[in-house]
């Protein structure tokens, strides 16, 4: 955005602070305008021909461009993956209060990775893992989606489970 001197063109559509259109003048009598009106001359959008330039306090206009982008980057809600693991021997209890946790993640928008780590000779039953995914995608099913099934990668299973659309939900 070019402002006062920066603006190197011979005509512009001006339009005043208040908002009127004063049609298509000189860069010479736009400037000499914006400085009578106490004020700085202003590029709007440069890609029309004429540029179109408006009369208006730049340093308040910037700084209520900045209040706004922070008040927007302020209701924005990034999605975490938060990671919850546990063994293939875990307990009913134990794995009730996981899927517990996970629930609350998910609720708040954020993604969940189940990791089943297996330890010594635990990994020659990879299907006691599998049956415990199965498990936790079942109680979760309402509340979320499979976005990467279970997968074996040497001694660990993973899953991510991502929430579930506002459509499904409903």
């Amino acid at each position: 955005m070019r402002v006062n001197q920066e603006i190197r063109v011979p005509k512009v559509r001006l339009i005043s602070a208040d908002g009127e259109q004063l049609g298509v003048l000189s860069i010479q009598e736009a400037m000499a305008m914006a400085r009578e009106a106490g004020m700085d001359l202003v590029e709007v959008v440069a890609s029309s021909v004429p540029p179109v330039c408006k009369i208006i306090d730049y340093g308040k206009f910037r700084y209520d461009q900045t209040k706004r982008e922070r008040e927007s980057r302020k209701a924005q809600h990034q999605v975490k993956i938060k990671e919850i693991k546990f063994g293939p021997n875990i307990s009913e209890h134990d794995l009730q209060v996981k899927v517990r946790h996970a629930k609350e993640f998910l609720e708040e928008g954020n993604k969940v990775k189940f990791t089943c780590m297996f330890r010594g000779r635990e990994i020659t039953h990879p299907e006691v893992g599998e049956q415990l995914f199965s498990k936790i995608v079942a109680e979760l099913d309402e509340i979320s989606m499979v976005e990467a099934s279970p997968k074996l990668l040497g001694r660990i299973t993973s899953m991510v489970l991502a929430p579930a659309s506002k459509k499904k939900k409903q």
